[in-house]
C-alpha cells in the first residue's frame, strides 16, 4: 500500500505534515494526527461540517448536497468522503473546527445566570448547607525562630494551628504541596501565615496550601464546577466562602470529532488507543485550556482551586475518568459505576491543586446520568408537593417527572440537533450563534438576535434559534406539517436533487462570519422534527406509565445550555412541549451546572444528590409499550393528533 504525505494547513493553528495510506480518508488521517475536525455524523457524510479545501494533489470525492459544483471546482471537499490518492496540501478552515474554537470566557456569568446562582446559594443557606465545603482560611502569627527555639517550620506551624483550632497536633496533616511551599511562605510573611485548610471527618484537618500572612485581600479559596456535555463543556470558578461566581467559560467538547452522539464515542473507545484519545479530548484538549482561561480572567492560578464538582451523562463520566463505557451499549446496558469517588485532582491531571477533592455527580441509569441528578437538585422538584416535569434538552433528551413523594426518569434519543449537531448550519450557543428569530409572514424576511451583540456577524443557529426558526417557518406557512417547503421566494433555495432550504442570512456583502449562506434545509428540519418528536413522545410515555393526564403537571422546568432562553410558545406550536399555560413553563438554563455548583459549595448538597439518584425510578422507553407509536405520531408539526394542540396566537 502506497504512503503519501498530507500537509494540513490549519487556519489559525499552523501547519502539520502527516503520512497517509492510499485510500485513507482525510478525516481518518486528521484524527490519527489529533487534528481537530468537526464530524458530528461520525464520518458518514450527512452533516457536511468537515469541509476542507484541497490546495494541491488528488483525492476522490464528488459534489453533493453539501458541496455545490462551484465549491467543488474551488477544491472544497468533505474530509470524511475524500480518499488520499497522492501527496496533498489541505487547508482546514476555522469553520471545520468550530466545535473546538471560541472558548467563551466571562469575568462573571450573565446577569440572568448570576441571579440563578445567587438564588440557589440562598436556598442552600436556608437548608443549612452552605459553607460546608470543609475549606477554611486560617491566619496565624508564629514566633520567629531564635536561639533556644529552633523548632522545624512544620512543627512550629502545627503548634500555631492547634492553638487556633483546639485540635491536637497529631490530628493535623500536611499536603506535600503545602510542605514544599512552607519555608519560603513563612519567611516572606515574617512568620505570619495564611493557611488553606480542609476539615476532615473525625475532627481532623489537612493543610492544603500556605501563603505569606498579612495580604490584603487574603488568598481566595476557589472551587470549580464543571458540566461535561456531549457537545459543550462549561466551567465556573466560585469563591467558596461567599458563593460568588468569579469567572466562567465554555468550549466545545473535543470528542465531537469522533461523533456527535455517545454511541459513536463508545464504539471509538473500544478501538486501540480509543479510550485514551477520548479522555484526552475532554481533559487535555478542552478542559485544561478552559480552566486556564477562566483562572486567568479571575487573576488566579489553577493550583488555587481546592475543590471541584463535575456533572455529566453516564458515558461522559466514564470517559472523563478513563473507564471503559463499552457495556453501556450492549444489552443489558450495564455501566461500570453509578457512584464514584471522591477523587483527587492529581488522579486526573487537571492542573488544579493536586489534593483538591473532585466529586462526580452520581448517575441513575445507563442513559440518565449525573447531569440529571444534579439538575433535579437544582430545580428542587424533589422537594415540591406538586407534580413537576424537568426536561433537559441536550444531545440526549432526559426527563424527570415527580415531586417529593416519587421521581421517575427516562432518556430519549433526541440526537444532537438542540446543540447544533446534525444541522448543516447548527452550532453551539456561543458568539455568532442566532439564538432567536421572528419572520415577517408577508415578506418572509427574518429578524434575528445573535449572541455577541448587534455588531456580531451570524455564524450559524444554536438550539433556541433553531426552535424559533422552525416555529416561525411553520407559523408563516412556509413549511407544511411534514417540514417540506411549500412557499416560494428569494429566500427559498431549491437544489437539483429536489431539496429546498430557507436562507436565513445571505453571505453576500460579508453578511456571515463563515463567508457562506446560512440556510436551513429540509434535511435539517427533518432531523429537528425527529428530535422534538422524541421529547414529546417521551413525555407522553411517562405520563401514560403513571396513568397521569398532562393537566396533572403544575410546573415544567426546561433546562439546557442551548441559547439565551427558549420561546415556549414556539416549542408548543411545533409540538415539542405539551400545550400547557405558558405561566407553567420556566427556562432554568444549565441545570446540570447549577447542581454541580451546589455540590461544590456544600457537602450536604452532594449527599442529597446521591440520595436523589438512589431513590429515582428509571423508565426504559425502548421496552415501553406504545413508545414507538407515540414517536411516529409526534414526528409531524405539531402532531398527528390535532386535539393535543389548540391554535396559539400569532
Amino acid at each position: 500500500m502506497k504512503q503519501y504525505t498530507v500537509l494540513f494547513k490549519i487556519e489559525g493553528g499552523g501547519d502539520l505534515r502527516v503520512f497517509a495510506s492510499s485510500g485513507e480518508s482525510l478525516l481518518d488521517a486528521a484524527q490519527r494526527a489529533n487534528i481537530p475536525l468537526d464530524a458530528p455524523c461520525a464520518g458518514n457524510g450527512t452533516c457536511g461540517k468537515c469541509r476542507v479545501q484541497v490546495l494541491a494533489g488528488e483525492c476522490t470525492g464528488e459534489p453533493g448536497r453539501h458541496l455545490s459544483p462551484e465549491d467543488f471546482a474551488e477544491g472544497w471537499r468533505l474530509a470524511c468522503q475524500s480518499l488520499v490518492e497522492s501527496d496533498l496540501t489541505v487547508r482546514i478552515p476555522e469553520s471545520a473546527r468550530a466545535y473546538q474554537s471560541r472558548i467563551r470566557v466571562g469575568g462573571k456569568n450573565s446577569i440572568r445566570e448570576d441571579v440563578i446562582f445567587r438564588e440557589l446559594w440562598d436556598e442552600l443557606q436556608n437548608r443549612g448547607l452552605v459553607n460546608d465545603s470543609g475549606l477554611e482560611l486560617l491566619q496565624t502569627e508564629l514566633p520567629v525562630p531564635a536561639e533556644g527555639d529552633a523548632a522545624a517550620d512544620r512543627e512550629r506551624l502545627l503548634r500555631g494551628i492547634a492553638a487556633l483550632t483546639g485540635l491536637a497536633a497529631g490530628d493535623i496533616g500536611f499536603s506535600l504541596y503545602a510542605l514544599r511551599r512552607l519555608p519560603q511562605a513563612l519567611r516572606e510573611g515574617g512568620f505570619s501565615a495564611a493557611c488553606v485548610i480542609r476539615r476532615e471527618p473525625g475532627d481532623r484537618l489537612t493543610v492544603l496550601d500556605i501563603f505569606p500572612g498579612g495580604a490584603n485581600p487574603p488568598p481566595l479559596i476557589a472551587g470549580l464546577a464543571v458540566d461535561i456535555g456531549t457537545t459543550t463543556v462549561s466551567a465556573l470558578l466560585v469563591n467558596l466562602i461567599s458563593g460568588e461566581v468569579i469567572s466562567s467559560g465554555s468550549a466545545g467538547n473535543g470528542q465531537i470529532r469522533y461523533g456527535a452522539d455517545v454511541i459513536n464515542r463508545i464504539i471509538e473507545s473500544t478501538r486501540p488507543g480509543g479510550l485514551e484519545r477520548l479522555r484526552s479530548a475532554i481533559t487535555g484538549e478542552c478542559l485544561s485550556p478552559l480552566i486556564a482561561a477562566i483562572c486567568a480572567a479571575a487573576g488566579l492560578k489553577p493550583e488555587q482551586i481546592y475543590r471541584a464538582a463535575v456533572a455529566g451523562n453516564t458515558t461522559m463520566a466514564h470517559l472523563f475518568l478513563g473507564i471503559s463505557p463499552e457495556y453501556l451499549r450492549l444489552e443489558p446496558y450495564v455501566p461500570a459505576f453509578f457512584e464514584s469517588g471522591p477523587w483527587k485532582s492529581a488522579d486526573l491531571n487537571l492542573g488544579l491543586h493536586p489534593d483538591a477533592e473532585l466529586l462526580i455527580a452520581p448517575a441513575i441509569g445507563s442513559y440518565v446520568g449525573g447531569d440529571i441528578t444534579a439538575g433535579v437538585f437544582a430545580s428542587m422538584i424533589f422537594a415540591k408537593e406538586t407534580i413537576s416535569l424537568l426536561v433537559d434538552l441536550g444531545t440526549n433528551g432526559e426527563l424527570v417527572l415527580g415531586n417529593a413523594e416519587f421521581l421517575m426518569s427516562c432518556a430519549c434519543s433526541a440526537g444532537p440537533a438542540f446543540e447544533g449537531g446534525d444541522i448543516s448550519c447548527g452550532m453551539r450557543a456561543t458568539d455568532g450563534a442566532i439564538e432567536a428569530c421572528r419572520i415577517n409572514s408577508q415578506t418572509m424576511e427574518p429578524e434575528l438576535t445573535i449572541i455577541g451583540g448587534a455588531d456580531q456577524k451570524a455564524a450559524g443557529l444554536c438550539g433556541s434559534g433553531l426552535i424559533d426558526l422552525v416555529g416561525e417557518l411553520f407559523r408563516c406557512g412556509i413549511i407544511n406539517a411534514r417540514g417540506k417547503f411549500i412557499a416560494e421566494g428569494e429566500r427559498i433555495r431549491r437544489d437539483r436533487w429536489g431539496g429546498a432550504a430557507y436562507v436565513v442570512v445571505f453571505a453576500r456583502d460579508g453578511g456571515t462570519a463563515t463567508g457562506q449562506d446560512i440556510a436551513l434545509s429540509e434535511s435539517d428540519i427533518d432531523n429537528f422534527i425527529r428530535a422534538k418528536g422524541a421529547i414529546f413522545s417521551a413525555i407522553r410515555s411517562m405520563l401514560a406509565a403513571l396513568d397521569f393526564e398532562v393537566s396533572a403537571i403544575e410546573n415544567v422546568y426546561v433546562a439546557g445550555g442551548i441559547g439565551g432562553g427558549i420561546n415556549m410558545a414556539q416549542a408548543i406550536r411545533i409540538g415539542m412541549l405539551p400545550n400547557l399555560p405558558l405561566e407553567k413553563y420556566h427556562y432554568i438554563g444549565n441545570s446540570s451546572m447549577h447542581g454541580a455548583f451546589a455540590m461544590l459549595g456544600a457537602r450536604g448538597a452532594a449527599e442529597q444528590i446521591t440520595e436523589i439518584s438512589r431513590g429515582m425510578t428509571y423508565l426504559e422507553l425502548s421496552s415501553h409499550p406504545g413508545y414507538m407509536d407515540e414517536l411516529v405520531a409526534a414526528c409531524f408539526l405539531p402532531h398527528t393528533n390535532g386535539d393535543l394542540f389548540e391554535p396559539l396566537e400569532s
